[in-house]
């Protein structure tokens, strides 16, 4: 907190980076990450300033230091390195640097010393520079006396052996005034100057406010997603099962897919339930959407008893933990009519005037199968602990990812509670926010505590498209708290360039959303079988969607896209720079059909070129930046080709590009190594 008012704090800390909203909200960051944190840090007059950070981690009362150091026109920056998860704060603080003022000005007399003027070489002025080297011989005495109380008010602020030191060099000062000599050496060596930077003087320090920093775990940043429907893995009309799920995930998970996620796996409400194609009547064999949670057998802290029970649910968590995996759990807050809530708290319901409980509804379309959460109900305290506990429920069985169905139709004020109770208790849980809403809406939710989002990447087609929003996701403010997650399809979503049904459609959108974005996600098997056919003309919904239906998929179809995910994702796993957005950068065509981009590090260099033309072969130039990416452009580089193992001797920015769509992009690794070792060298 900023102290108490005192006139004598003289220093201005301005225009501190990185916050979010002002420091309303943390900065998002991931365990080994710089924190680099920069203000402005100015004073009045000639003196001199000098800032530093501060930070600590909320259980450690002590803070930790960092010097800060000026960059240009009173900017100062210093970082930090957070090593473990959790809420950390930081704050800025600045000073008056009275010692290293007086030691600036000290160089100047001493600079302006001459060792003697002779008489025969007074000549015009010099009688006048005489006069001023006497003065100057005059004032080094008291400068030194000056500094010795400076370094004497320094040491009684400060405890131990420093003290001592301090002490010993204001005597030394004191000693070297006194005996008024006729020309000085710098008595200020680096030791005393690196002595008194241990030991500011902060008696009037200006400081900052504290501001927060969530810190995450890697898998926050990175992350490949798969999501299918337990009930449709059973053989031809046998439903599916978790532990026909775990079967499955093994080779999920060495197709490089690190979460599995799970739509909701709770009881289906039987009262208005949806019949294949969403009709609103069901046939007596139908199954209902997994979304209208709860009928007898429970609610969100049950498994339906047709997926299994909770042994299995706990096989399949070890399962996955043993393939080196993660199960994602889809966390839906609405109810089914005949969920258990609904009788014993129809107070967390609104109530219609009738008497009749208001179903969801989008008009024209209307959800009777599901009744929305009043989160201004009057008991709705009980109702946050309530949905609290279903969240407390299933990390206590292992699930520390969760996809958050429709967040930005519950209460802002919750999720922000919520979600930084749940964190500060179990900082490495995460949680995928499904929010296809508005932009502020959407980074509203990343705001308040959502690790990651879904994003508008599922419509972002033309190479202008894909620019403008990347960009905006890269840059700040944004990238400072909201991760993206992309996603070319879901349930919920089957986007028109795919509903061409062409395979060089989903090629290219899988491509784009792996290396576009460190995080990304498929809704399989639903994607790598080229599912196309909408319900109707102009709808995003499947035909025979398996949120309505069980479907049986035959994973072994030559045409399967499922090489190609596996391709992407050890592409993925083995450079680095595709595990990070900071280092995206686009790259320019002449021909607006071929998006080029690249991530990089010092060591590693990924080119991702893609044909956006999912019906005709494009050919074109490329313009790359090579300095700005670490290729020296006077020399040659080999780009190996991660999707067909070809490789390319590329010289200079301008290349040849021609994609056809049967393999519409390429994902190069430019080798760097000879160039490397050339500077090392050098």
């Amino acid at each position: 907190m900023t102290k108490e008012f005192d006139g004598r704090r003289r220093v201005v800390i301005e225009e501190i980076k990185p916050l979010v909203d002002g420091g309303r909200f943390p900065v998002k960051r991931i365990v080994g990450d710089d924190v680099r944190v920069t203000a402005a840090i100015f004073g009045d007059g000639h003196d001199h300033v000098a800032g530093r950070l501060l930070y600590r981690h909320e259980d450690v009362d002590r803070w930790s230091t960092a010097p800060m150091r000026h960059v240009n026109n009173d900017v100062w920056e210093g970082y930090f390195i957070p090593d473990r998860m959790g809420r950390w704060l930081f704050r800025v603080e600045g000073w008056v640097d009275h010692f290293d003022t007086w030691w600036h000005q000290l160089e100047k007399r001493l600079s302006a010393q001459q060792s003697s003027v002779s008489d025969d070489s007074l000549e015009s002025g010099a009688l006048t520079r005489a006069a001023t080297m006497d003065e100057s011989r005059k004032e080094i005495p008291l400068a030194l006396l000056t500094g010795a109380n400076l370094l004497h008010t320094i040491a009684t602020e400060v405890k131990g052996s420093d003290a001592a030191e301090l002490r010993a060099v204001a005597t030394q000062l004191r000693h070297l005034a006194e005996q008024k000599r006729e020309h000085y050496e710098n008595p200020v060596t680096d030791a005393i100057k690196a002595l008194v930077e241990r030991n500011p003087d902060l008696r009037y320090v200006s400081q900052s406010d504290d501001f927060p920093i969530r810190v995450d775990r890697e898998r926050a940043r990175f992350s490949s997603w798969y999501e299918f429907f337990p009930r449709s893995l059973g053989p031809e009309d046998q439903h599916g099962t978790l532990k026909d799920a775990a079967e499955l995930i093994p080779s999920i998970a060495k197709a490089g897919f690190d979460v599995i996620y799970l739509p909701p796996i709770h009881p289906i409400g039987r009262v208005f339930r949806k019949g294949k194609n969403n009709t609103v009547t069901a046939e007596p064999d139908d199954v209902g959407s997994p979304w209208a949670i709860g009928n007898e057998h429970g609610g969100h802290m049950s498994i339906a008893p047709e997926l299994g029970g909770f042994s299995d649910f706990d096989k399949m968590v070890k399962v996955a933990s043993q393939s080196g995996v993660e199960i994602a759990l889809d966390i839906a807050f609405q109810c089914s009519p005949d969920h258990p809530w609904v009788r014993s708290h129809p107070e967390w319901f609104l109530i219609r005037p009738d008497g009749s409980i208001q179903y969801a509804e989008n008009p024209p379309k209307k959800y009777q199968d599901i009744y929305p959460l009043n989160f201004e109900s009057t008991d709705w305290r009980a109702l946050w602990e309530e949905l609290f506990n279903v969240f407390s429920f299933w990390i206590k069985r292992g699930v520390k990812i969760f996809r958050v169905d429709n967040p930005h139709t519950k209460a802002f004020p919750f999720w922000e509670w919520c979600i930084a109770r749940i964190k500060h208790v179990h900082p490495e849980v995460l949680f995928l926010s499904e929010a296809f809403t508005r932009p502020h809406v959407m980074y509203g939710l990343a705001k308040r505590g959502f690790s990651q989002s879904y994003t508008y990447f599922t419509w972002r087609n033309t190479k202008q498209e894909l620019e403008d929003y990347m960009t905006e996701l890269i840059s700040e403010p944004v990238c400072e708290f909201f991760r993206p997650n992309f996603w070319p399809n879901t349930p919920d979503i089957l986007p028109a360039i795919l509903q061409t049904g062409l395979r060089s459609a989903f090629a290219q959108r899988a491509i784009l959303a792996a290396t576009l974005s460190a995080n990304y996600g498929i809704y399989g098997p639903a994607y790598e079988l080229l599912e196309y056919q909408p319900l109707r003309e102009k709808s995003e919904e499947y035909a025979s969607s398996e949120k309505y239906e069980m479907r049986f998929w035959d994973r072994s179809r030559e045409d399967s896209l499922f090489p190609l995910l596996q391709l992407l994702n050890e592409a993925r796993q083995s450079h680095s720079c595709l595990q990070r957005n900071d280092s995206l950068r686009f790259h320019s065509t002449d021909n607006p059909q071929l998006i080029c981009y690249s991530k990089s590090t010092k060591s590693d260099v990924i080119l991702v070129i893609v044909n956006l033309d999912v019906n005709n072969t494009q050919s074109g130039w490329t313009d790359i930046q090579l300095q700005a990416i670490g290729v020296a452009s006077d020399r040659p580089y080999s780009c190996k080709d991660l999707l067909t193992s070809a490789i390319y001797e590329w010289y200079g920015p301008r290349n040849y590009i021609r994609l056809d769509p049967n393999m519409p992009a390429h994902i190069f690794h430019i080798d760097c190594s000879e160039q490397v070792q050339d500077e090392a060298r050098v």
